[in-house]
């Protein structure tokens, strides 16, 4: 076998190989839209059917009208950002604390928050939920939006200090003969070369908090505190399923985290390998 030969059959496998993956990937994305846009009823019929026989925006009319799935929506923006905002404040500063200065205990620093990373979130939630309800945080956005910081904010200083290590510090020496002190260093010169950094981190933490399920559930308990995945659970009652309700909330769910994706999928991967490198 020639090596064109051998070329031409690992770029058909691979062609393959992807394909199959594509399919697997999105068969799933691609049946819940499709019965999104379908009635109740269709949806058990048999033969199943791809595209619907009967189009309608019923669902998405129902949640869209609803104040209290609308509700939902609000909740998760409001946890998910106010998570993005402390998680990269605190990322930045600690990274660069971290990435630029030497002090007692630094390694150790280092291996701590590592491990941190590695403890089951599950393991967490009834010291959580004692804590919360220790501190009348229960039902309340404060009580999702801390615990979703703990568990960002380690890998936001991983993934920070190993970008600005990327970084040379002639920059900083720079500024510093200008006159400039650490925090307009920081500020005015390491941020806007670490934006592929700060928005794959950035990225990431939208994506934890936004999906995050097993805590919102725990953590509140009244309809006005529920976010997005609580609220496509809670459509499920105890004699019926609303499944054309529920594939149309988890479509418009995806759609800020998608929308997010590919708005800034260059640097969320830039970001991730490049911190990932030299972290």
């Amino acid at each position: 076998m020639t090596t064109r030969t051998r070329r031409a059959l690992f770029t058909t496998l691979l062609l393959v190989a992807l394909l199959v993956g594509a399919f697997y990937a999105g068969a799933p994305v691609i049946w819940m839209i499709s019965n999104s846009f379908k009635a109740n009823t269709e949806i058990f019929a048999y033969p199943p059917t791809l595209i619907p026989e009967l189009f309608t925006v019923d669902a998405y009319t129902s949640i869209l009208t609803d104040p209290t799935k609308i509700r939902f929506f609000i909740n998760s923006y409001v946890v998910a950002l106010a998570v993005v905002a402390a998680t990269l404040f605190a990322g930045i500063m600690a990274g660069y604390a971290i990435s630029r200065f030497e002090f007692p205990f630094k390694k150790t620093l280092n291996s701590l928050i590592i491990s941190v990373q590695a403890v089951p979130p599950i393991t967490l939630l009834i010291p959580y939920f004692g804590l919360v309800v220790a501190f009348k945080l229960y039902d309340t956005y404060w009580a999702l939006i801390l615990t979703y910081i703990v568990a960002t904010i380690p890998y936001a200083i991983l993934m920070m200090t190993g970008y600005f290590n990327t970084i040379p510090r002639e920059l900083d020496e720079a500024m510093k003969i200008d006159g400039g002190g650490p925090f307009r260093t920081l500020w005015q010169v390491l941020v806007p070369v670490a934006r592929p950094g700060i928005v794959s981190v950035g990225t990431y933490t939208f994506m934890v908090a936004w999906n995050e399920y097993l805590f919102a559930l725990t953590l509140t308990k009244s309809g006005d505190m529920r976010t997005v995945p609580v609220g496509i659970q809670l459509l499920m009652g105890e004699h019926s399923f609303k499944w054309n309700e529920m594939m149309a909330m988890s479509v418009l769910g995806c759609l800020p985290v998608l929308a997010l994706f590919l708005i800034f999928q260059r640097q969320f991967i830039g970001g991730m390998t490049d911190g990932a490198v030299k972290s």
